[in-house]
């Protein structure tokens, strides 16, 4: 049994009434929601991420057409996290007990936020330091601190270099402060701007495809430009568009992905577009496993 979650609409495709306690499939993926966004500083809502990505998700078609074959994968939804708005440290806490669980099933989860310092929580659950992170986002999200505050949506990726990866790998970036750049090349971390990957995206998929060992994927939505994902916590204009995004996914066939998230919906429309195209990456994922 998991603790901490309660049960809304369940993502598309996902076994229903199932905890994959019984599945016996050698690849399992756990949706879960976590909808935090107290941290937020421009935009908030994203909160409602969780479920206007599940509503989204119904908008697909079983088959992908671009890799010509059937969504697949053994998915399992268990719901939405209860987590303590205005209390990173508890919901913190509780995302990593939750993550626990479900890898104790043998089961990979793919989490919905909520903002991005939802990461963190996860990645605490997991063996970081043998495990490359790949991180799409219009920000790098290395500040050391934000307003006076360590955990933040402005500080995620730093607090997760903490961590110790074994390697960071950034692809979208095109907003930080001095200091966050300065600290990236100090540390030899990769990144990549809209700008390069329209020039050499092949460049940026050979990156991707070299990757040895273990990874974990977040996606910030804002990586996307605003003409694509509208509805985000920090829209930055000069984004990845969704063909970009969609092949950079596809990179991950046959790679051992031991997590996955996408965060910063902010939106609770109906047939938004930031919605949509969220699910859509989330599907793209499922589909190459």
């Amino acid at each position: 049994m998991l603790f901490y979650t309660e049960s809304p609409l369940q993502f598309a495709f996902s076994k229903l009434g199932d905890d994959g306690e019984s599945a016996d499939d050698t690849k399992k993926f756990g949706f879960i929601g976590i909808p935090f966004d107290s941290t937020s500083t421009y935009k908030p809502g994203s909160r409602f991420g969780p479920r206007a990505v599940r509503e989204a998700s119904y908008n697909f078609e079983r088959y992908n057409v671009i890799l010509d074959k059937n969504l697949d994968v053994s998915l399992f939804d268990f719901g939405d996290i209860e987590v303590i708005q205005g209390n990173f440290e508890k919901t913190s806490s509780i995302i990593e007990f939750t993550v626990k669980e479900i890898l104790d099933k043998g089961i990979i989860p793919v989490a919905v936020g909520g903002e991005h310092t939802i990461s963190s929580g996860i990645l605490k659950a997991l063996d970081v330091e043998n495990t490359t992170i790949v991180h799409f986002d219009a920000h790098m999200d290395l500040r050391d601190e934000y307003m006076g505050e360590k955990y933040s949506h402005a500080t995620v990726m730093r607090r997760i270099f903490d961590l110790n990866p074994k390697d960071m790998i950034q692809i979208g970036i095109r907003s930080c402060s001095a200091d966050e750049m300065s600290f990236a090349k100090e540390n030899k971390i990769t990144y990549f701007t809209p700008h390069e990957v329209n020039k050499n995206i092949e460049q940026v998929k050979n990156v991707i495809k070299n990757i040895g060992g273990p990874l974990y994927v977040t996606v910030d939505i804002d990586v996307l430009d605003p003409a694509y994902a509208p509805g985000v916590g920090t829209p930055s204009p000069c984004g990845l568009n969704p063909f970009q995004l969609e092949s950079l996914i596809h990179c991950l066939k046959d790679k051992e992905v031991i997590g996955f998230d996408l965060v910063e919906v902010s939106s609770s429309e109906i047939g938004d577009i930031t919605s949509i195209n969220s699910a859509k990456i989330i599907y793209d994922f499922l589909a190459v496993q």
